[in-house]
C-alpha cells in the first residue's frame, strides 16, 4: 500500500510540474504576443556603438529602452589596398558602419551628425524602420549640422542601413552603409563569439592595385564593373592580424551584410557547414547550409559550431572577387585536432594563389616592364603593392602562410637558401614537395606574370620583411635567370 500511495503522490507532483510549465508557457506566450508598437519602455540608454569586426553586447532580457543613438558622418582618406587609397563617406569614422544593436520594443532617439569639415550633405536609410525613407526624409543634414529623429522598432531581424542622399549609388559605393541588428524579446541565444562582417563593391578610376589616391568612377558603377569587391572596407581587413578568431568547440555567430551598392554576395566560409542560417537576416532560419546568397541591400546571420582547428578562409563565392578583388578574410581557430571529423590530408586546389594581377599556369608569356625603383626603398614599397594584389591571399600578409597548404615566407629557410631558386619559382612556378621550417607542404605555385622589375620588387620586399636574410634582388638577376647570363 504504502508504495501505490507513493506512486500516486509521485505522480500528482508530476501533474503540478506539467501545470506549472503550461502555465509559464502560457505567460511567456502572452507577453510575446504584445504588439511590438504597444511595448512600453522603462528608462532611457545610450547605444553601444561598435567598428567591425566588433558588435555591441547581447540586449539578453533587458526591458524596452528609449534608446540613443549619437552617430558622426566623416569623410575621410584611408586605406583600400597597400599604395591606394580612397576618400570613404563613412557612418561612424568606419566601413561598414557603427554596429547598432537593439531589441524588438525600444524607442530609438537617433542624432545623426554631419561634420563640418566634411563636404557633402547626408542623411541615413536604415532599413528597420517602418517610416517614410526608412528616416532618410527625416535625417538630410548638412556639414556642420545635427538632425534627430526617432522610431520604434517593431520587426526582429538584422538590418542595412545606408545613406540615401542623392545620387544614392555614389553615396553607398563610397561606403555609406552599415547593420543595425534587433534582437527578438529575450534576446538572441547566447554563443561564445559574435563578428561583423560586411561586404561592399568599389569602383575606381585605376584599375585594382593602381596605386594611390584613387577617386570613384561613375561609369564603372553603373556598369557594375567593380575594381574591388571586400569585406569590411578594404583589402585585407580580416587577414594577418585583422583575422577574427574562435577556439575549437565553441559556436561563432556572423553578422553578414551587403551594402552593395550592385553586387550580390555568395557567402561561404571554406571548411565549415553553418548549423543555422538566418536567411536574409530574418525569422527563417535555414539548417546545413553551404552558402547563402546576401542580396546587395540585406543581411544574414550564420552560426556554426567549431570542430577542428586551423585557418578557415571567408570569401565570396564569386570566386574571382575573393581572391582577385578582395572579398576574403580569415577566422583563426586554435586547440586540439580531432580526426575522427578532419584528417588532416588536404585538397589541393581549394587554395590556388591567385591575387589582383593575371595569372598563368608555367610556360605562357610575360607582360612588359612597368615602374622602375630607384632605391632600395623604392623597390621595397612597389614590392609591397606588388605582394598586396598577387601574394597576400595565400601567404597571407604577415607571411606566415596557411597551414597545411601553402608554407610561410617569414623567417623561412629554404626562402633564405637559395635566391636564384626563389627568383625561378616566381617566374616559372613551382608544384610538387618542399620542406619549409621543417614542414612539408604539396601545392601548386603559379607562375606569377610579372616583368622582371615586379619580380626584383616583390622579392626584395619579402626578403626584408618578416626576418629573412635582407637581400636586394634587381632586375638583372632575374633577367640572368631567364637568359642563363
Amino acid at each position: 500500500m504504502k508504495s501505490i500511495f507513493k506512486s500516486k503522490r509521485l505522480s500528482a507532483e508530476k501533474v503540478l510540474i506539467v501545470c506549472a510549465f503550461f502555465i509559464a508557457a502560457c505567460s511567456n506566450q502572452q507577453q510575446s504576443e504584445t504588439p511590438a508598437d504597444q511595448i512600453q519602455v522603462a528608462g532611457t540608454m545610450d547605444a553601444e556603438l561598435t567598428a567591425p569586426p566588433n558588435v555591441p553586447l547581447p540586449v539578453r532580457n533587458r526591458e524596452a529602452k528609449k534608446l540613443i543613438v549619437n552617430m558622426e558622418v566623416l569623410e575621410k582618406e584611408g586605406e583600400m589596398t597597400d599604395g591606394v587609397s580612397y576618400v570613404y563617406w563613412t557612418f561612424g569614422g568606419s566601413v561598414p558602419g557603427s554596429f547598432i544593436r537593439t531589441r524588438v520594443g525600444d524607442e530609438v532617439e537617433f542624432h545623426l551628425k554631419n561634420h563640418p569639415d566634411n563636404k557633402l550633405p547626408h542623411n541615413i536609410d536604415l532599413h528597420a524602420v517602418t517610416g517614410p525613407g526608412g528616416g532618410a526624409t527625416s535625417s538630410f543634414v548638412a556639414p556642420g549640422h545635427e538632425t534627430q529623429f526617432s522610431f520604434k522598432v517593431i520587426n526582429p531581424g538584422l538590418y542595412v542601413y545606408h545613406c540615401a542622399t542623392a545620387p544614392v549609388g555614389m553615396h553607398i559605393a563610397n561606403g555609406m552603409y552599415g547593420l543595425i541588428l534587433v534582437e527578438p524579446e529575450g534576446g538572441l541565444k547566447k554563443v561564445d563569439k559574435e563578428y561583423y562582417v560586411m561586404q561592399g563593391d568599389f569602383y575606381t578610376k585605376g584599375e585594382y592595385g593602381k596605386t594611390g589616391l584613387q577617386p570613384f568612377d561613375m561609369n564603372k558603377a553603373i556598369d557594375e564593373d567593380a575594381d574591388y569587391v571586400v569585406f569590411n572596407g578594404k583589402v585585407g581587413s580580416l587577414t594577418g592580424d585583422g583575422a577574427i578568431t574562435a577556439n575549437v568547440g565553441e559556436t561563432v555567430r556572423l553578422f553578414v551584410g551587403n551594402g552593395g551598392p550592385n553586387l550580390v554576395s555568395s557567402f561561404h566560409v571554406i571548411g565549415e557547414i553553418f548549423d543555422k542560417v538566418y536567411v536574409e537576416g530574418g525569422s527563417m532560419i535555414n539548417e546545413d547550409v553551404q552558402t547563402t546568397l546576401i542580396p546587395a541591400g540585406g543581411a544574414a546571420i550564420v552560426e556554426f559550431k567549431i570542430d577542428v582547428p586551423g585557418t578557415f578562409i571567408l570569401v565570396d563565392h564569386s570566386i574571382f572577387r575573393a581572391f582577385n578583388k578582395g572579398a576574403l578574410g580569415m577566422l583563426k581557430v586554435q586547440g586540439e585536432d580531432n580526426k575522427t571529423i578532419y584528417s588532416g590530408k588536404q585538397s589541393e586546389g581549394i587554395y590556388n594563389p591567385e591575387g589582383g594581377s593575371i595569372q598563368e599556369m608555367p610556360g605562357e608569356s610575360d607582360i612588359p616592364e612597368e615602374a622602375v625603383a630607384q632605391s632600395l626603398s623604392d623597390r621595397m614599397e612597389l614590392g609591397k603593392q606588388v605582394y598586396s594584389r598577387t601574394c597576400f591571399a595565400c601567404h597571407q600578409a604577415n607571411g606566415e602562410g596557411i597551414a597545411n597548404a601553402f608554407p610561410p615566407l617569414a623567417n623561412s629557410d629554404y626562402l633564405n637558401a637559395d635566391v636564384n631558386r626563389a627568383i625561378d619559382i616566381v617566374l616559372n612556378g613551382k608544384s610538387g614537395e618542399i620542406t619549409v621550417n621543417g614542414v612539408k607542404y604539396n601545392s601548386v605555385m603559379t607562375k606569377q606574370v610579372l616583368s622582371d622589375e615586379e619580380v626584383a620588387n616583390v622579392l626584395t620586399y619579402v626578403y626584408n620583411s618578416w626576418g629573412n636574410n635582407k637581400t636586394e634582388v634587381t632586375p638583372a638577376m632575374v633577367k640572368s635567370r631567364k637568359t642563363g647570363h
